[in-house]
């Protein structure tokens, strides 16, 4: 598995992603909820509903699930390490939520389905939730939607149109996140094909048939989706689908159109280049704008710092 010391999510972050969560930023009532109150009213109630309703990942608890699970935490290098829990759920979903004690939870219905190269790209994938910061977006979001609906009641529905706007915003920014997430897997299994297996069996996966499934035929399926768009018809009712009453409900993208944006991503020099260490590290010393040097000397000296990181990155592999 390839290791990325120092990543920083915005080496792999989708722009629809931070496009969709300014929007969410910029919606009136968003900032209602604050971090010490989702700490205490949110993600410590959750972490002791798990540490006394599911099972705590470990060496001693679904040993390979937690060797997978450490490695992909290398891999993309996450601080601090969640922590990982299994839950009785026969639904195959697995999410991960919290800030300063971030967890990830997978439902028993995932490890019934996927083999272990599998569920490593379903790991990674909930890593790169906590990476970019999701899992507190998520939490914030769900909190201050519900503050603004009771605004809304105790308003007698002036504070609706705050509540609708939070609604709007705030699934149109989750569906884009999965692209992100979905980025991190790439990077953590270097098999676009093994990541392509786990959306499809995701999509309508059989345990008991899945050797009558094919990734060609998938990723065929995702090409006829997008050439469906020449249909102008078409077009329209998949708009529909996104932002209509049902599609406002879709935490998700279809699993087809993750195909597509992911397979644009793996074709670019942007991925070729990171998967090759060239990135800046998350710990790499910020441009001193304020330094009263010439801008090309704070240029050329991020340059170097970049370039020594590089090398540094290098030496540690070789």
């Amino acid at each position: 598995m390839p290791t990325y010391p120092g990543l920083s999510s915005d080496a792999f972050r989708h722009p629809l992603d931070l496009e969709a969560e300014q929007t969410l930023r910029s919606v009136p009532g968003f900032d209602v909820v604050t971090r010490k109150f989702i700490e205490f009213f949110y993600e410590r109630p959750q972490m002791i509903h798990l540490m006394g309703n599911a099972i705590q990942v470990s060496p001693y608890q679904y040993s390979s699930l937690h060797q997978i699970f450490r490695e992909c935490v290398a891999c993309l290098d996450v601080h601090p390490q969640p922590q990982l829990f299994v839950v009785q759920n026969p639904v195959a979903n697995s999410y991960a939520l919290g800030e300063d004690n971030p967890y990830i939870v997978i439902n028993s219905g995932l490890l019934d389905l996927l083999d272990p190269p599998e569920l490593q790209v379903a790991i990674a994938h909930e890593l790169g939730h906590i990476k970019c910061g999701h899992s507190t977006l998520t939490q914030m979001a769900i909190w201050t939607m519900n503050a603004a609906a009771i605004v809304g009641e105790m308003t007698l529905g002036v504070g609706s149109f705050i509540s609708n706007s939070l609604v709007v915003a705030f699934y149109e920014w989750r569906r884009k996140a999965e692209l992100s997430a979905d980025r991190a897997s790439l990077l953590a299994t270097d098999d676009l094909s093994l990541v392509f297996k786990t959306m499809m069996k995701l999509a309508g996966g059989s345990q008991r048939y899945s050797h009558e499934l094919n990734v060609a035929a998938f990723q065929r399926q995702s090409q006829a989706y997008q050439q469906l768009d020449q249909d102008g018809l078409n077009a329209f009712y998949k708009v529909l689908f996104q932002t209509g009453d049902q599609g406002l409900m879709l935490t998700h993208p279809f699993p087809v159109e993750r195909v597509s944006y992911l397979q644009e991503w793996a074709d670019s020099a942007a991925y070729q280049a990171l998967r090759s260490g060239y990135y800046t590290p998350s710990n790499a010393p910020p441009a001193a704008a304020s330094s009263g040097e010439p801008p090309e000397v704070v240029q050329l000296r991020q340059q170097i710092a970049d370039l020594q990181a590089q090398i540094d990155r290098h030496k540690k592999r070789s």
